[in-house]
């Protein structure tokens, strides 16, 4: 098993901007309960180079191995927070492990 941190990397289309920041309210505490770290949250997006990718809002989250990305993203209290986000944006999410 790895024990290189592994990173969510989100690009998030916000349809419904009331109910995201719901979403973003609630989950921040349960990204840190599973050892997550925000780096990026939003920003400014510069293009430097672009064949597809139309970025939107994009979301970086630092996990310290895969177990605990996983354990976070399928853990029932993020479930109804996930919905929050899933019912109010269209979201490209990868786990991406790093070093």
């Amino acid at each position: 098993m790895s024990h290189n941190p592994v990173y969510l990397i989100g690009d998030i289309f916000v349809k419904n901007v009331e109910q995201y920041e719901k979403y973003i309210n609630k989950v921040t505490s349960v990204v840190e309960k599973f050892g997550g770290e925000y780096l990026i949250r939003g920003g400014q997006v510069d293009i430097m180079e672009k064949k597809t990718w139309n970025p939107n809002r994009i979301v970086l989250i630092k996990f310290p191995n895969k177990v605990a990305a996983m354990t976070w993203y399928e853990c029932d209290e993020y479930q109804p927070i996930k919905n929050l986000r899933i019912e109010n944006s269209i979201s490209n999410i990868i786990f991406v492990e790093g070093s």
